[in-house]
């Protein structure tokens, strides 16, 4: 049986698909499960031993469908739900099973604060799609797979970041998930732990300012490791502090135990760490009459306060990281 999965992005979107992709492929006998998504993101499920193909977008489409047809599936699995995923769909003419993506739920919460979301989280929402092939949920969580290349070996670091360290994902694509610089270096002065700072190139200037505004022992890594390193580096802390961005679902993939921040996003979305390391907490500030403003963010506040992560309760953070330590 030829499976084709389609999700093109992002980063953490695409792990929380790969319960989907070992169930089918473990669960249905002489099953062949092919991956379709963006270049950009190939990396996060190039090492998956669960794919047996991998199938590219960039920006070639028809092309991209003519392969596909030569390739003969017997169903294909939307874990997308877009245009782009729609046309492949309706040209390839085959059994196709789609997850719903909620929209008008979500508008509801973000709009008029009506909260309609089943108490569901996206994984078992994306398993739904499989309910016709009777799969049954191995309660294994979340995959991640790094190559043995990508390891970073604790050893080539500091000697302060050798053993235990706290691991802050700092970075999210929107400004409005992220906590602010002020508060993040609160968060690591007050810790009294060592830090590593993980993000991407973009990240490089907030991790700097973090760094130059705390007292803390931080290990600025945001822009100097690819994404297989930087999961090396989750996979290997002690705990994990992060905001709702790809890294915390890499994290959860590797049962790390995360305290999550939220800002304009809620965990009622559907998209909080899965079944993560015991202990994990979401720190959130509950009861604003603003949140959520969005299901994805902004570049800045609506509203000018930023009350969402202002009023962040920064010693909570630390205790609770502090708990996870003991």
């Amino acid at each position: 049986v030829r499976f084709l999965i389609i999700r093109f992005s992002s980063i953490g979107d695409i792990v929380l698909t790969t319960p989907v992709v070992r169930m089918l492929k473990q669960q249905i006998e002489e099953s062949e499960i092919h991956f379709l998504t963006k270049k950009q993101f190939r990396t996060t499920v190039d090492s998956n031993p669960y794919i047996d193909k991998l199938h590219i977008y960039e920006n070639n489409m028809s092309e991209l469908i003519e392969s596909l047809k030569y390739t003969h599936f017997d169903y294909v699995i939307d874990l997308h739900h877009n245009l782009r995923s729609g046309r492949i769909r309706r040209e390839l003419n085959l059994p196709a099973f789609s997850f719903n993506k909620l929209n008008w739920e979500k508008w509801l919460l973000v709009n008029f604060k009506k909260n309609r979301l089943p108490e569901l989280h996206i994984v078992d929402r994306y398993l739904a799609t499989t309910s016709v092939f009777d799969i049954k949920d191995d309660e294994k969580g979340l995959d991640y797979f790094i190559p043995q290349s990508d390891e970073v070996d604790l050893k080539s670091l500091p000697a302060e970041f050798s053993n235990d360290y706290v691991g802050f994902v700092i970075g999210a694509q929107h400004a409005t998930k992220k906590l602010t610089n002020e508060k993040a270096a609160e968060i690591c002065s007050k810790l009294g732990r060592p830090v590593i700072l993980l993000g991407g190139p973009d990240d490089q200037v907030n991790a700097q300012q973090i760094v130059e505004a705390s007292n803390a022992t931080i290990l600025n890594t945001c822009g100097l490791y690819n994404l297989n390193q930087s999961a090396s580096l989750v996979r290997q802390a002690r705990a994990i502090i992060s905001h709702d961005t790809g890294l915390m679902h890499v994290a959860a993939a590797f049962k790390k135990k995360i305290i999550s921040v939220w800002g304009n996003t809620v965990p009622e979305f559907g998209m909080y760490p899965y079944r993560p390391g015991e202990g994990s907490f979401k720190a959130e500030v509950k009861d604003l009459k603003c949140r959520p403003c969005s299901k994805i963010g902004f570049s800045r506040c609506p509203r000018k306060h930023f009350d969402c992560m202002e009023k962040q309760d920064v010693d909570q953070i630390v205790a609770k990281v502090n708990e996870l330590f003991n």
